[in-house]
């Protein structure tokens, strides 16, 4: 049985692809926006229903990518689809809405047997090449975390950073690219038993990225109504342009701490 999550804005989900119906896979459904992508497990593959909101679902095609998962994609279409679908997109796959459960369960076998990952992280993204772990030394560029002596350096110098803040910074950059929930962080950083709000997260992001500096703040990077992740150097020639965009970026904070509650079919 291949767990598989279906993203639809569809009142019924059992339409977008009726086959889904029949065959013995687990699915569950989540809404077609960027807040349900930290709500799928990572060994999943994606159904996107691009019937009648192409936009949308090339838009989450590339936040998918930016976002470092190898969740891959498939999409649902409806044969005018086809026109405008390309391998930019970055998916796996695709399906029309009304293909037989046999030809499902084929690409299904298909895209699980190749573990067709999105393309650009195929290729080895940016996070994969820039951050090495050596001797409980994690190094980013410039910036180093020591988890063994629980202390972090930018350019050889020292950063005063609180327990927490250290404990942060640490959990981010050993997940370069990947994108997490306030409620997420507050889980993993402060654990179970803290019964503070999410804005303690907010409060200590900004403080790391004030003791990172003006220069590299944009490490600590924002993807709005989702989160936060920790976004690694990138080549001399595009850090300027990274840097704007993050800047402009992290103005936007989520102020929405409900996540949508998973439905399943079949």
């Amino acid at each position: 049985m291949t767990d598989l999550t279906l993203m639809t804005f569809a009142s019924d989900p059992a339409t977008v692809l009726p086959s889904l119906a029949l065959l013995s896979h687990r699915v569950r459904v989540l809404p077609m926006d960027a807040a349900s992508l930290v709500k799928m497990p990572e060994n999943t593959i994606l159904f996107l229903d691009a019937r009648d909101d192409l936009a949308t679902a090339k838009t989450l095609c590339r936040l998918i990518h930016a976002s470092g998962l190898s969740t891959p994609i498939v999409l649902v279409l409806t044969e005018g689809g086809f026109t405008v679908v390309n391998s930019q997109w970055g998916i796996a796959d695709v399906v029309v809405a009304t293909a037989s459960p046999a030809e499902v369960e084929g690409r299904l076998r298909l895209v699980s047997e190749r573990g067709n990952a999105p393309a650009a992280a195929a290729a080895g993204s940016p996070a994969e090449s820039t951050t090495t772990v050596e001797d409980g030394q994690i190094r980013s560029g410039d910036l180093i975390v020591d988890t063994n002596g629980y202390t972090a350096s930018l350019h050889g110098r020292p950063i005063d950073l609180a327990y927490k803040e250290f404990e942060l910074l640490k959990y981010l950059v050993q997940h370069p690219g990947r994108v997490f929930t306030r409620a997420q962080l507050l889980q993993e950083v402060w654990g179970y038993d803290y019964y503070g709000g999410t804005r303690t997260v907010d409060v200590h992001i900004r403080r790391l990225r004030a003791k990172l500096g003006g220069e590299y703040e944009h490490l600590i990077g924002t993807v709005r109504n989702v989160g936060y992740r920790f976004d690694p150097p990138e080549t001399d020639k595009e850090t300027a342009a990274a840097q704007q965009a993050a800047k402009a970026s992290s103005a936007a904070i989520d102020t929405d701490d409900d996540t949508p509650d998973l439905n399943t079919v079949a």
